[in-house]
């Protein structure tokens, strides 16, 4: 592999390698392009003579990654690169690679026009209609086989504190449309007292015993499967906010509205595959997991969330 660039963007990929997340790619270095400050380690820079094409041939490159931030005026190589994927050389650009690589799409590397330009991000009729099916049927199955257990969660629950058994709040659902959300509840009633949302934490005080139990179990979930049936909800899809903190994050976070374009999920990609999160910060880097799910959810994506959700549950890992 043949990065063109040694700038912040080309230091991403070089990051990536040391990570090990580039298993299977020899990066045979990274080509200065302009004037571009270099980020990269220094034996890392290529500084052979001559044109893109015969550091291919003379490497034997079979894919370019133009990790470049500026493409006009004429710093991109078009002619070269095309030539190069005329010879079959493949040719991408870092949001592709790190899609590839990483399941996510970073945010710093995309914009608008790419989003519209780019393969995915698309509808299929057919697809939705499985999937409702699916999401009927399974949980009208799922809600009859659990009820003796929800008859039980809730007793204890009742049995602990005063209050209602369920715990019902404004969530933002596909296209932004609000919906209640039902969940066991696993806080004291007044967890909120002072009127303002406040972000759930892993090991949060305000969770009584019988809630961390339930929470640990995934059992506090089970009642979504309500909102799964009425059509609320999936399945599988971004894990919904609540409106207060949807309008806090999509004034901080480029594209954050773009997760609402398909319907939120009781598990999703990036509840699989990002540790537990509740920070801006964190919400940014699970955006780049949803992304990378609305732009390729498929039946097959949303089959594999489902049986790495299982292992999580079995294995007892924490996943929000």
């Amino acid at each position: 592999v043949l990065v063109l660039g040694t700038g912040s963007r080309a230091a991403k990929i070089e990051e990536l390698a040391s990570q090990g997340e580039a298993q299977g790619l020899n990066i045979i270095g990274y080509l200065p392009m302009g004037s571009a400050h270099n980020y990269v380690p220094r034996d890392r820079v290529l500084t052979e003579s001559g044109s893109i094409s015969e550091l291919v041939e003379t490497w034997r490159i079979d894919e370019i990654v133009v990790a470049i931030r500026e493409r006009r005026g004429g710093g991109l190589p078009v002619s070269e690169l095309l030539e190069c994927k005329l010879r079959g050389v493949s040719v991408l650009d870092l949001p592709a690679f790190f899609e590839r690589q990483t399941g996510i799409l970073p945010l710093e590397a995309i914009n608008a026009s790419w989003m519209i330009f780019s393969d995915g991000f698309s509808k299929g009729p057919t697809r939705d209609v499985i999937k409702r099916l699916f999401d009927i049927l399974v949980s009208g199955v799922l809600l009859l086989i659990t009820l003796p257990l929800m008859l039980l969660a809730g007793l204890l629950i009742r049995l602990e504190s005063r209050g209602s058994i369920f715990y019902t709040q404004e969530r933002v659902g596909q296209y932004g449309k609000p919906f209640t959300i039902y969940k066991f509840r696993s806080m004291y009633t007044d967890a909120e007292k002072d009127g303002r949302p406040v972000w759930a934490a892993q090991n949060d005080d305000r969770t009584t015993q019988i809630g961390r139990l339930i929470r640990r179990l995934r059992i506090d979930e089970l009642p979504q499967t309500i909102n799964v049936f009425l059509g609320h909800m999936s399945f599988v899809g971004p894990r919904p906010e609540r409106p207060y903190f949807v309008n806090e994050l999509a004034e901080q976070i480029p594209f954050f509205h773009a997760r609402h374009s398909v319907k939120p999920g009781i598990t999703g990609w990036a509840q699989v595959r990002f540790s537990y999160g509740a920070s801006v910060e964190d919400a940014m880097s699970k955006l780049q997991y949803d992304l990378y799910y609305v732009k390729n959810h498929s039946l097959f994506l949303d089959l594999m969330i489902l049986l790495q959700t299982a292992q999580v549950v079995v294995l007892g890992k924490g996943v929000r």
